[in-house]
């Protein structure tokens, strides 16, 4: 018997680590306007390519090409820019807090603003999105006042949520926001199940449900991708791929040699890979899968190919595990800038409006937070009555509870 060759392990590692400039080629790029915009009714087996390719409008250029254009009107590009210029400034001034100890933590969405941002144009009032923690823009979108986020992230008073969450996990029922949860992955059966629920009613309502590239190794991603699949479920399925998990490289969780929307049509599930950093083909693509859900034509997942250009969190210092400059060499570039570009290339937009917005948003941000701080930060020492603890837990608070309050007397 001849003998064998040593098995090894194969364990995936980044292109690029800290002192060492990324090879990006694994992404597999592809032109701007060169990937077909199927019928909405396409069967799933035929979204193979486009799941592999990847749909984009912006050419670098800042033109609008190809048959994904949605051809979006000056009042909506504009809004569209704006709401992600509010977030990356709102951003930028909770970590501002946090490092003043006004919060306990915070987690920023820099380089992704324009995922939320357009896909919460393609839904309707009464969708339910199930977030994780970095899709502030699409509270951004709806509107959602800043004093409550402010609020919910110092765990003040005010805090609508009377600090039952961390900071970031918002719950916006009115706004189609489901309560975010700390745990990886859960957000995909809850989306499922909620859709699942909508159709078994009767309903015209869609769900959207969102989770990180790294959580797709969680068992809970594919069972609701077989939800999904089995019941034809009206909902979203969204996989921002940010190329990182905290310290892990994307690869880890399945994505080096295959994309993440393949996993989708190998589910049986219509799907799609976009650039994440193009409004525009976010929005088309969103509307495409939220008229399929809504057509009675089943679920859609899409690979949203973006960058994490911040740290994980507060808590994180990605120059540990990347190269610190690692974002300005990322290929699809700033969201903000390339919608920027696209503006002022239609005369839609100019340098002087840019900053007269920015110095606006930034005097916004400031005074929704100022105004926050009225009712308590972490370092003042200002905190609820403990009398909260007993609310809004059981409809009629059972007889042990009833006494322990009056014994803190509260």
């Amino acid at each position: 018997m001849s003998q064998s060759t040593p098995l090894s392990l194969h364990v995936p590692e980044p292109t690029g680590r800290p002192g060492c400039k990324t090879d990006f080629s694994y992404l597999d790029i592809h032109q701007a306007g060169d990937t077909p915009r199927p019928p909405v009714d396409v069967r799933y087996q035929d979204t193979a390519a486009l799941a592999a390719g990847m749909i984009r409008v912006l050419d670098d250029d800042g033109n609008a090409v190809g048959p994904w254009d949605p051809g979006l009107d000056r009042d909506t590009l504009r809004f569209g820019l704006r709401t992600m210029m509010k977030t990356r400034i709102f951003d930028a001034r909770m970590v501002i807090a946090q490092r003043q100890k006004k919060l306990s933590f915070y987690m920023t969405s820099l380089g992704e603003e324009a995922i939320g941002s357009a896909h919460a144009l393609a839904l309707r009032d009464g969708d339910m999105c199930f977030p994780t923690y970095r899709q502030q823009s699409l509270l951004m979108a709806r509107e959602y006042p800043l004093v409550d986020m402010v609020c919910q992230l110092l765990s003040n008073e005010a805090d609508p949520l009377k600090g039952r969450q961390l900071p970031v996990m918002y719950s916006v029922k009115n706004k189609g926001f489901f309560t975010i949860s700390g745990n990886l992955a859960t957000q995909i059966p809850q989306a499922v199940g909620w859709a699942m629920a909508s159709a078994i009613k009767g309903d015209t309502k869609i769900a959207s449900g969102w989770i990180g590239d790294g959580a797709t190794a969680e068992s809970d991603f594919h069972t609701g991708l077989t939800f999904a699949h089995v019941y034809q479920a009206p909902v979203i399925l969204n996989v921002v791929n940010n190329q990182w998990a905290i310290s892990t490289f994307q690869a880890i969780a399945g994505g080096e040699s295959v994309s993440f929307a393949a996993r989708g049509v190998g589910a049986g599930i219509a799907s799609l890979r976009v650039d994440g950093n193009d409004f525009l083909a976010v929005y088309a693509a969103s509307c495409w899968a939220a008229e399929r859900a809504r057509s009675n034509l089943g679920p859609t997942l899409i690979e949203w190919v973006t960058y994490r250009a911040g740290p994980h969190s507060t808590s994180d210092d990605p120059s540990r595990y990347r190269p610190a400059d690692e974002w300005t060499y990322f290929p699809l570039g700033d969201p903000i800038g390339r919608l920027r570009r696209h503006l002022i290339g239609k005369g839609w937009w100019s340098d002087a409006e840019h900053e007269a917005l920015q110095a606006e948003l930034e005097a916004e941000v400031l005074a929704a937070q100022k105004e926050a701080e009225r009712h308590g930060t972490l370092i003042d020492g200002r905190v609820p009555s403990a009398a909260s603890m007993f609310e809004d837990v059981y409809k009629e608070m059972p007889e042990h509870l009833r006494r322990q309050r009056q014994q803190l007397g509260v």
